[in-house]
C-alpha cells in the first residue's frame, strides 16, 4: 500500500483534498472535512488558499 498523498476525485466533494487526506491517514473523510471547515472559520482566507493550492498542485490518483 502506497501512503503517498494524491487527490481522490472519486470520493471528492469539491477538489478531492479531504478524501485524499482520508485515504492517507485512515480517518473518515467527514471528520477531515469538519476539521477543515473549523480551520477555515479560524484562519479565514489562509485555509482557503491552502486548500486551493493543494488541489491545484497535488497529483491525482491514476
Amino acid at each position: 500500500m502506497d501512503n503517498r498523498f494524491v487527490l481522490n476525485r472519486q470520493d471528492a466533494k469539491v477538489l478531492g483534498v479531504a478524501a485524499g487526506l482520508a485515504d492517507v491517514t485512515g480517518i473518515d473523510a467527514l471528520i477531515i472535512r469538519l476539521v477543515m471547515v473549523a480551520a477555515t472559520l479560524i484562519t479565514g482566507p489562509i485555509m482557503i488558499l491552502f486548500y486551493v493550492l493543494v488541489g491545484w498542485l497535488a497529483p491525482e490518483r491514476s
